[in-house]
């Protein structure tokens, strides 16, 4: 790409990197375009724009971070919000992740932190046991009830988004009677491909349910209210519909008021982490572009593993003796 190039000349280089590369949409580009845009003005404005890309620093990274916190934006000349702040900060770092993939010498793209807010949600999640409580709430002798044990495993078993999910296909599933579990290919957010996998105990249920099946419908879960049977129209169900049987037997078996299918996902990605899965493979799991975007978990995992070791390693055994 050239010797002696200073940071800003890499700019095209970088959009070309996310369009070809990274596959990110048009309007993802215009955005990242902007926030680093903010990001070289600033280094203009404090005469660092003939910096190389090995010569940025962490401390250079420190005083632009402090920059945004105290920016002042729009008519009303508010401090961005943290959100807004991270934004920034997130296109920063997917271009030092460009440089390591370009193999070219620059700061270590760990080395940007989020800006933390404190009105931040926390990441909702049910333990195993209330997992357990929902899964074997709906009742399996009826086809809808076998259909919604069906919906409940499949989403703590692959972390799909509702959306995902509702726009599955029977014929991708491609079940027999020797299948065991089980990996599709499905489209997620921005038109990304990526694998998910079906447990052995969700492979179960869903031949269950298939196997109730009498209809010609594609779609692997339909709606079974009076009438639907008579419709010339698909009978899928709609991201609508799944929250509102989540809801039903989040009522039914006393969970968290605040669970929903959303839940289930978050629940899936806890549960990964704690056993020791790597935040890399939880993010393909996910479908996440951006690693970021799985770091949210850390702050459950982390907490779990400051827990552990309060209650087992805090040395309360070894006696207080000089």
């Amino acid at each position: 790409m050239g010797k002696n190039r200073i940071i800003t000349d890499y700019l095209t280089d970088f959009l070309e990197y996310l369009e070809i590369e990274k596959g990110l949409s048009n309007s993802t580009q215009v955005n990242y375009h902007r926030f680093l845009t903010r990001f070289f003005t600033w280094l203009g404005e404090n005469k660092l724009d003939t910096l190389s890309p090995a010569e940025l620093t962490a401390d250079h990274i420190w005083e632009y971070r402090v920059f945004l916190s105290r920016h002042l934006s729009g008519k009303a000349k508010r401090t961005l919000k943290k959100s807004t702040q991270n934004y920034y900060l997130i296109a920063l770092r997917s271009f030092l992740e460009f440089f390591v993939e370009k193999k070219i010498a620059a700061l270590s793209p760990s080395s940007i932190k989020l800006a933390k807010d404190k009105a931040d949600k926390e990441v909702k999640f049910l333990k195993l046991g209330e997992i357990e409580k929902l899964l074997l709430s709906p009742d399996t002798k009826t086809i809808s009830g076998l259909r919604d044990r069906a919906i409940l495993e499949t989403l703590f078993s692959t972390g799909l988004r509702v959306a995902e999910l509702v726009a599955i296909n029977r014929d991708q599933l491609k079940l027999n009677k020797e299948t065991r579990d089980l990996e599709i290919a499905i489209v997620g957010k921005g038109n990304k491909v990526r694998a998910v996998y079906f447990s052995e105990r969700t492979v179960k249920w869903l031949r269950e349910y298939l196997e109730k099946r009498s209809d010609g419908d594609k779609a692997l879960f339909i709606n079974y209210k009076r009438g639907a049977e008579n419709s010339n129209t698909s009978r899928r169900l709609t991201t609508r519909s799944i929250e509102y049987i989540i809801k039903k037997y989040v009522t039914d078996s006393g969970l968290p008021f605040m669970t929903t299918p959303h839940t289930l996902r978050h629940s899936f990605a806890t549960d990964l982490l704690s056993q020791g899965a790597d935040l890399r493979l939880v993010q393909e799991f996910l479908g996440h572009r951006n690693i970021a975007t799985t770091q949210i978990y850390t702050h459950v995992t982390n907490k779990q593993l400051r827990d552990v070791h309060k209650q087992l390693h805090s040395g309360n055994k070894i006696k207080n003796e000089k």
